[in-house]
């Protein structure tokens, strides 16, 4: 897949990632908040705790399983470690969360993937 057209299919599925939060209570604070260690794609809150998102998207269902590691992960918590004191400013709880997208098919929302920090 050329590269237009992964960052693409990345943006749709941050879209459909943040309706999908949207649905189900949260708000969201920020999308593709950069840092000079990475990119949290989503900041989202909802009741006291903010859940900084990771989103993989792939065009076969099949595909997600692989599309997260430890690596991918460390980078994530890189950025969060710089983020937390600006969107966590009230002793909110916070986490690591990823979002799965592919066609066809419900994301599926996996809480609380890192428990590094």
């Amino acid at each position: 897949m050329n590269r237009k057209r992964a960052e693409q299919q990345g943006r749709r599925a941050e879209s459909i990632a943040a309706g999908w939060l949207r649905l189900h209570g949260w708000r969201i604070l920020a999308q593709r908040a950069r840092t000079p260690r990475g990119e949290v794609d989503i900041i989202a809150k909802r009741a006291g705790l903010v859940a900084f998102v990771e989103v993989k998207a792939r065009t076969k269902a099949e595909d997600l399983e692989t599309s997260i590691d430890q690596r991918r992960l460390q980078r994530v918590a890189a950025a969060v470690e710089i983020l937390y004191p600006e969107y966590c400013k009230n002793g909110e709880n916070a986490r690591i969360d990823v979002i799965l997208v592919a066609p066809r098919r419900l994301p599926t929302h996996l809480a609380n993937v890192w428990h590094g920090f």
